[in-house]
């Protein structure tokens, strides 16, 4: 027989483990689905997880660890008793009430909820190639307004060649001595602003045509190895830090065809946190494609335990 609770919320990253604060706090007794280790779309904490300093937390002067603060989350959402279970869910039901969810392959729901918070974030495309997992956090990154401080005075690289890409070098000249954006193809694919600011930047280099092929470095990055694509030839760029900026994709696998989505994939939210199915709600990175900030995802899960208490108020729950 199923479970039954007043608030289901998929994922454990800054927005999941906030709603679960709030809602706990407001004696909903919310479960909080967390994703499985093994997992990369849904690991339980999210993307702070692979996140080693984080600076621009508010609290935290002297900065602190993707995963030490992800721990302190979880820890106060059990404080208040959240029902947190590291596991996913293979599958959601939107279309009835209560909203059912299954946890394993049985033909029956494990979960019955009378709301859901949908909070499954996003995950960074990567490129792929032979040293980029190891050395994630340790000079390679996918976020420079997270990371871009670490890099003063050093020569970095960006790959990719849209909007994106530009963003995050135009950024970064704010610290580094140099950003060389590496491009496979020979034109951007950016907008024609974005393009003039960086093609005029004097701190900002192009490696056009050139696809990386190696993240290379012991214990941090030392260089790329990349490739020309028209001559074949290899070189090693000589760069102390590497952002990948190719694009995100929205963990909506769970939802696709039961909520309305933007054109780029992303859960479209209407008024605060609500979805196109009344009383569902999103928040953090599987519904925010501007921001992307550990601080943004956490007010977007904090609005949705609010609009989901008050959900279950004006629906006599």
């Amino acid at each position: 027989m199923a479970q039954h609770t007043k608030v289901l919320i998929v994922g454990s990253g800054p927005a999941g483990l906030t709603a679960a604060i709030y809602a706990a706090r407001a004696q909903l007794s919310p479960i909080v689905i967390e994703g499985e280790p093994s997992s990369t779309t849904d690991q339980p904490g999210g993307q702070l997880m692979l996140t080693t300093d984080i600076e621009n937390f508010p609290g935290f002067p002297d900065g602190i660890g993707g995963p030490e603060l992800m721990g302190q989350l979880r820890a106060q959402a059990e404080r208040f008793g959240a029902d947190l279970r590291v596991t996913k869910v293979q599958q959601i039901d939107l279309s009835v009430r209560p909203f059912q969810a299954w946890l394993t392959e049985d033909d029956e729901p494990s979960i019955e909820a009378d709301t859901v918070i949908l909070a499954t974030g996003a995950r960074s495309l990567m490129l792929g190639v032979p040293g980029e997992e190891r050395l994630l956090s340790h000079g390679l990154s996918t976020c420079a307004t997270c990371d871009g401080f670490f890099f003063r005075g050093q020569d970095i690289a960006v790959v990719g060649g849209g909007d994106s890409a530009l963003e995050e070098a135009l950024f970064l000249t704010r610290f580094a001595s140099s950003v060389t954006i590496v491009h496979r193809r020979d034109s951007l694919r950016a907008s024609k602003i974005m393009q003039e600011r960086a093609l005029t930047h004097e701190k900002i280099r192009f490696a056009w045509n050139t696809q990386v092929t190696e993240v290379v470095g012991d214990d941090k990055v030392s260089g790329l190895r990349v490739k020309n694509t028209v001559t074949g030839d290899e070189q090693i760029l000589d760069v102390t830090g590497v952002f990948v900026a190719i694009g995100h994709v929205p963990n909506t696998t769970l939802v696709r065809g039961q909520l309305e989505l933007e054109d780029n994939g992303y859960i479209r939210t209407f008024t605060g946190s609500t979805t196109s199915v009344d009383g569902v709600f999103a928040a953090g990175d599987v519904q925010d494609h501007v921001y992307r900030q550990a601080i943004t995802s956490a007010g977007s899960g904090c609005m949705a335990a609010i609009d989901a208490e008050r959900w279950l108020e004006s629906h006599g729950e």
